[in-house]
């Protein structure tokens, strides 16, 4: 493809994304191909001669389309949004065309020095101590995991980085029930261990008891074992619990352990003044984390990870094999040395696009009005004699269709997971459930860039007539 042929065929599909965008709504939000209908559609093998672009086009959309969960759609309320703005996208494809492969200041230091600057914007956005230095990580799982390894680094004096843990009495992490399958998945990874992830009790809004906290670890110290670190939610995946950080920080403070913050979806929040009330006691705590890609009009992905300790961080990531060596080693940021990649995208770039795009006030607004959007459901949930709010936190509403007189849990679970599975079916909107105690209940995150309230209350009309006519 040379240069015009470029410029045409780029033209073309600027304009069938800004189609796109424009019609989003007439698509079905979650896709309803069935298992193996898109690989049976696609070549067996490779082809051997190039095809033209108009053909790979005309596939793309015949083909890969179909089978697309459109998480760009106002009505996508599944999971957590995995948000995208224009701004956002126009950085992401300069950054693609760029090519830049930022792994340390001397391979793109407009890189770096961006990553530097827009990460002290962030913290400060969101009101997080100055101590804190940033860095971008790819996702929040990433981030748990660095900030796990470096915990078990600085308490062994970054013997098993060297030595591996044959010599250390087993380390134990503690993290409530409610916290995200990623702290499993990197205690595992990091050689603990998942018997070795201890998992606290909640209360009734479903965050981390304290006191259940410190007496876990004063157990496992009189058995032998070595407490490591503690993960705290704010924002727990299931219903956006908000673990006690102030209390959390008196239990970890008094036994020397390692306090990593998982604010990853709720940490947008942060730039709320009203909602800083959830980090109180975060000078205290060793890391943090929370995903502009999730609810900070970012597409994915892009995860901002804060440590207290630099060079904790440094220490335990840091390799420097000749080829890597430059003239500037040692008085720069080389970020390859903050995590566990060494390749690195330029990810900073749609951030800086979207933040001044955007600026902090109308950032704000948005957030403000997903949260309103919430808060207007939920007092429509409430009044219904037939549904019933379990919780509404932030913008994430929890509630089970509940049909008056019946209180059977089976009976009730089964009722919801076939209005999920109708709904889902219908291609007008996408939800997911969890569970809070033996109840299934549905989740509606009204947290997608353009979504409004007209969106969910048409979405709320279809949820209350789909349940009718399961009853029917």
């Amino acid at each position: 493809m040379n240069i015009e042929e470029f410029k045409k065929h780029g033209h073309a599909m600027v304009d069938w994304i800004a189609s796109y965008y424009e019609n989003i709504r007439d698509y079905p939000v979650k896709s309803q191909v069935q298992p193996g209908e898109i690989f049976e559609q696609i070549a067996d093998s490779a082809p051997v001669q190039g095809e033209p672009m108009e053909r790979i086009f005309q596939d793309f959309k015949e083909i890969i389309m179909p089978g697309i969960t459109h998480w760009q759609s106002p009505n996508f309320y599944a999971y957590f949004p995995a948000n995208a703005s224009f701004p956002s996208l126009l950085g992401d494809m300069l950054a693609s065309a760029l090519g830049s492969q930022c792994m340390i200041w001397d391979t793109s230091p407009a890189a770096a020095e961006l990553e530097e600057k827009v990460m002290i914007w962030l913290r400060d956005m969101l009101g997080l101590p100055a101590a804190f230095t940033g860095v971008i990580q790819d996702t929040a799982s990433t981030a748990t995991l660095c900030a796990l390894i470096s915990a078990r680094e600085k308490l062994n004096d970054y013997e098993p980085n060297s030595n591996g843990l044959f010599n250390n009495r087993p380390m134990r992490v503690y993290c409530s029930e409610e916290t995200h399958s990623s702290v499993e998945k990197a205690v595992k990874i990091m050689g603990l261990g998942k018997h070795n992830l201890v998992k606290i009790g909640v209360d009734e809004k479903m965050a981390l008891k304290p006191a259940l906290l410190k007496q876990a670890i004063e157990e496992d110290i009189k058995k032998g074992y070595q407490p490591l670190a503690v993960v705290a939610a704010i924002g727990s995946t299931g219903t956006v619990a908000i673990d006690p950080l102030a209390a959390i920080v008196k239990v970890c403070s008094d036994h020397g352990v390692w306090l990593h913050v998982d604010a990853a979806y709720a940490g947008s929040a942060l730039i709320l003044e009203e909602y800083r009330w959830m980090i109180e006691g975060i000078e205290d705590a060793d890391s943090f984390v929370f995903n502009p890609h999730k609810w900070l009009m970012t597409n994915f992905d892009c995860s901002a990870y804060f440590v207290k300790d630099e060079q904790a961080l440094v220490k335990t990531f840091s390799i420097l094999p000749e080829y890597l060596k430059t003239n500037t080693t040692g008085a720069v940021k080389d970020y390859r040395d903050w995590g566990i990649q060494l390749g690195r995208r330029f990810r900073s770039l749609k951030l800086w696009f979207v933040i001044r795009s955007y600026g902090v006030e109308e950032m704000k607004t948005i957030l403000r009005n997903h949260i309103r959007i919430a808060e207007k459901l939920s007092e429509k949930i409430r009044e219904h004699k037939d549904f019933e709010e379990f919780t509404t936190s932030l913008n994430l509403v929890c509630f089970r269709y509940k049909p008056d007189g019946e209180e059977e849990v089976e009976t009730l679970n089964h009722l919801n997971k076939q209005l999920m599975d109708a709904l889902n079916a219908s291609g007008k909107m996408y939800l997911t459930h969890t569970k809070i105690g033996d109840n299934m209940v549905l989740r509606l995150v009204a947290g997608q860039t353009h979504v409004t309230e007209e969106d969910v209350m048409c979405s709320w009309d279809i949820i209350r007539e789909t349940a009718v006519g399961l009853r029917d």
